[in-house]
Parts: C-alpha cells; structure tokens; sequence
C-alpha cells in the first residue's frame, strides 16, 4: 500500500510539472459527461426501440425526459462553491463522479419513466459540479496569455483525475503557501521558483487574497463595489449561450431533419456529421482562442448564428415549396453549429471563468453554472411542446435571442483576454474602461517580470506577502 501510494504521489509531481495545457487532459470530465448524454439522447429519441418502451413519449412528457439531466445540474451548481471551497477544485470534481456512477446505475436498472429521470437527475448532479469547477480549476493553472485554451479543450474532454496538481490559487487561500509556491512553480516553469513569472503571479495572488480576506462577507461580496456586473456578466454569458439556441440544434437534430423532411439512414448520418463537424472546430479554436480576444467572438458568433436560425426558419416555413430547402435547413445546421464551436460554446465558459474574483470564484462560477442549467431546463422541457405548436417559428425566436445576445455583448462586456485575474477586476470597478473601448492584452503582469529580472535571482516569498499585506491594508485604511 505504501508503494502504491508513493507510485501515485510521484505520477502527481511528475504531471504537476508539466505546462498546464497537460494537466488540463485530466480534467475535463464535464465536458465528456455533458457530450455523451447529448450525443446518445439525440441519437435514441427517434428510434423505435425507445418509443415502443417508453410509449411513444412527446411534448411536455418528452420535455421532463431530456430536461431532467439539467436539473439535476441546477442543483450540482448550487452546491460546487461550498463543495470546491472546503475540499479543493480537484477532490470536488471526484466527488461529482460519484453521483454520475449512481445514476448511470439507476438508469442501466430502469424500469420505467421515474427511474430514467431519477437517474439522469443523479447524473446532472455530477455535471452542474463539474461543469463550473473544472473551469475555476483551468483557470486557477493556466498562463494569463493561454488562459482560454485549457478551457476549450474541456469541450474534448479526457479523463486522468487523480493524478492532477492542486490549484495553487486556493492553496494559498487555505494558507498551505510552501504547497502553493511548489505548484505554481512546478507548473509555470518546470519547478523554478525564482522564474519571473512565477514571482510576478505569486505577487498577484497574494495582494488579491489580502485584499479579499477584507471583502464583505456572504452574498454581499456578489454585488458591492461593481461586483454586481461581474455577477450578471457571469450568469448572463451562460443564458445567452443556452438561448443561442444551438444546444437545441444539437439534441433535437432528429426533429428538425424530419420537419424538413427527411428520414430513415440520411437523418442519422446528417446529425452525425453535425457532432463531426463540433469537434473539429473545437479543435481549431483552441489554437487561435487566445489572440482574437473574446468580445469579437462573442459578438460576430452571436450575429452569424442568428442569420442562420433565420434562414432555417425561412426555409422550413415554406415547407416543400422551396427547390431543394432540405439540403439548405442541413448546410445551414452545420454552419450555426461551426460557428457556435468556434465562438459562443467555448468562449462563454472562458469569460464565465474570468470575471470572478478569487473569493468569488467558485461560488460565482457555480452562479454562472446555474445560469447555463437553469436555462437548459427551461429549454430542454419546453422546446419539444414549441415543435409541436410554432413548428419553424422556434427559430425565430432564436434568431432574436441571437440579436439581442449581441446587442448585450457590446454595451456591457469588457474584453478579458491576456488579462490577469486580478486585473480583470480592476475593468469591472467604478470608473473602469468602456467595454468597447478594451482590447486582448496589455496585462500589467509583463512589466513586472521585467521588474523581477532587473533586480534578484532569488526571491523571498515571506518578505513579499508581507510586503503585499502591508500595502493592502493601508489602501483599507
């Protein structure tokens, strides 16, 4: 037993030591979670077998069946602040496992409707923790200039949970600093504590967290001093995701290739090329999320995908009367849902991730959570009802919400791409820039590892958090 656990503390070094971008392949269980259950159901609901055993399930019926993995979500979300701030971002995301591998058991046991929908509520319990955690986590280890790509790789999702490093932005939360430093710097420079970088981000962190000890305390902290923007940026990003409409798209393919009449092998081969197409994309942003800034992604993604709901509207309102309009409601299926890889889908998580103080993280991420979940409830019970009653004019609905999405992106989000975490507070406070005049980069990060360089090559990390203690509490009084 000793050997074997000493055989798992040196793989934890060894990963621990590695860039943040191989840390972040054990990490993502959410996402996979999240795709398999959209992927499977999407596929399932239009076969035989499932509606001859469940008799042909449909409106509200069908709705509570697909709805009832994001309630349970509501609910893990409401919960992963209190969870990630006692037990640490990386034992909670195992924790949430456990409540998927209950569930998935209830559901291999099923018997019926009830003990489906216990057992998908079980499950989205593990996902509305792991959901808004695993993105505090990312977050908490990555570079300030690579902050969005370990995010959206969590859209591809591979699993390796216990060998991970812990976060050492709530290491030094809990005051476990010589662990914190070991981290940081195993991570950000192969385990050089003196690295400029390292000594640039530990000073960072250390001046936030004296700050933030002084901070209101309960929910108060979610609204003082411009922190209420941060919240409702947090939890707007995720609704606005949810009514893009593209998850709709997604897990309600099978329906919208039969409203355009088609059936049979070429449905299920159309929608999944669609799950083809996502991945692909997802990929290809992960390399370039990081130097377009997320406000242009958010804005012109949200823009591109409400022509494309307006256009398969169109298309299906016209029914058979347009030459060829089945091809063209698939073409532009695939373009709304190329363009929600490459902007709104990854980059709603990333700037959920970055508006949150470290005080607030994991609670506000949970907020933010919640607001993803809530949404895809509404949605996931209501949407097959739409179907059956507006029929083509749920895109324009959505087409709208895309508009208007936009519209909210522009006037109210700042860009938070290559800023530090603790510099994206300062744009969020009283007086800070107009959204629209902020740009990616410029992070104040830079000059002081030039600072670092031009004076020592050895630093004291005491002297230094004293030094932060200091200065913070005389800005206090």
């Amino acid at each position: 037993m000793r050997l074997a656990g000493r055989c798992l503390l040196m793989k934890a070094l060894e990963v621990a030591k590695h860039k943040p971008v191989a840390a972040m392949q054990s990490s993502h269980v959410g996402g996979m979670l999240f795709g398999f259950d959209i992927s499977s159901m999407s596929a399932i609901i239009g076969t035989d077998q499932y509606n001859d055993y469940f008799d042909n399930p449909s409106g509200l019926r069908q709705g509570a069946i697909d709805s009832s993995l994001a309630a349970g979500s509501v609910v893990g979300s409401a919960i992963a602040g209190y969870v990630s701030d006692k037990i640490g971002r990386r034992d909670s995301i195992a924790f949430a496992c456990i409540w998927w591998l209950v569930g998935t058991a209830v559901q291999t046991a099923n018997n019926g409707f009830g003990s489906l929908i216990a057992g998908r509520v079980l499950n989205g319990v593990c996902v509305g923790i792991t959901s808004s955690q695993i993105h505090v986590y990312l977050a908490e280890i990555a570079k300030k200039e690579k902050r969005g790509q370990p995010i959206v790789s969590q859209q591809l999702a591979i699993v390796g949970l216990p060998f991970l490093p812990r976060s050492p932005r709530w290491l030094a939360k809990v005051d476990r600093t010589e662990e914190a430093i070991a981290t940081l710097a195993n991570i950000q420079a192969d385990g050089n504590r003196d690295d400029p970088l390292v000594v640039a981000e530990w000073e960072e962190i250390t001046m936030v967290l004296q700050a933030e000890r002084n901070a209101l305390p309960g929910w108060r902290k979610f609204v003082y001093n411009g922190m209420w923007k941060r919240t409702l940026a947090g939890f707007t990003v995720q609704m606005w995701q949810q009514n893009s409409g593209a998850n709709v798209m997604t897990y309600y393919v099978v329906y919208i290739f039969m409203m355009a009449n088609l059936t049979g092998n070429i449905n299920l081969i159309s929608s999944g090329i669609q799950y083809a197409l996502f991945i692909i994309f997802t990929t290809f942003i992960f390399f370039y999320i990081d130097k377009t800034g997320r406000r242009p992604l958010l804005i012109y993604g949200a823009l591109i995908m409400a022509l494309c709901h307006f256009v398969v509207g169109g298309i299906l309102s016209s029914g058979e009367y347009v030459p060829g309009g089945s091809h063209t409601v698939i073409a532009f299926s695939y373009l709304l849902i190329i363009f929600y890889a490459l902007t709104l889908a990854p980059v709603c998580w990333v700037y959920a991730t970055e508006v949150w103080s470290l005080e607030t993280r994991a609670t506000g991420m949970g907020i933010a959570a919640i607001g993803n979940w809530l949404f895809n409830f509404a949605l996931g019970l209501y949407i097959p009802l739409g179907f059956q009653n507006i029929t083509w004019k749920m895109f324009i609905v959505f087409g709208a919400m895309c508009v208007l999405a936009a519209i909210h992106f522009f006037f109210t989000y700042p860009e938070t791409c290559g800023k530090t975490l603790e510099e994206i507070e300062e744009m969020f406070a009283p007086g800070g820039p107009k959204p629209w005049h902020t740009k990616p980069g410029g992070s104040k990060v830079d000059a002081h590892i030039d600072a670092v360089r031009a004076h020592s090559k050895h630093i004291n990390y005491d002297t230094m958090e004293a030094k932060a203690g200091a200065e913070v509490n005389e800005k206090v009084g």
